[in-house]
């Protein structure tokens, strides 16, 4: 059988835990402005991936 394509944007934007999957959070980009220092400072930390989408996740990043 032929080895399977990981999905390269998943590649750059999940990482393999013991746990499950971490990514980083969205809405920290640009337009900051408007954002207030307490949002922004609690989009810094990097969260777990729910259970709900760890099939997806593993089905796109097979061998990670």
């Amino acid at each position: 059988m032929p080895k399977i394509k990981s999905n390269s944007g998943a590649k750059k934007r999940f990482k393999r835990t013991a746990n499950g999957f971490k990514h980083k959070q969205s809405f920290r980009s640009h337009i900051l402005t408007k954002k207030s220092s307490k949002r922004i400072r609690q989009l810094r930390s990097t969260l777990q991936i729910a259970d709900a989408d760890k099939p997806l996740i593993k089905r796109m990043l097979p061998y990670i």
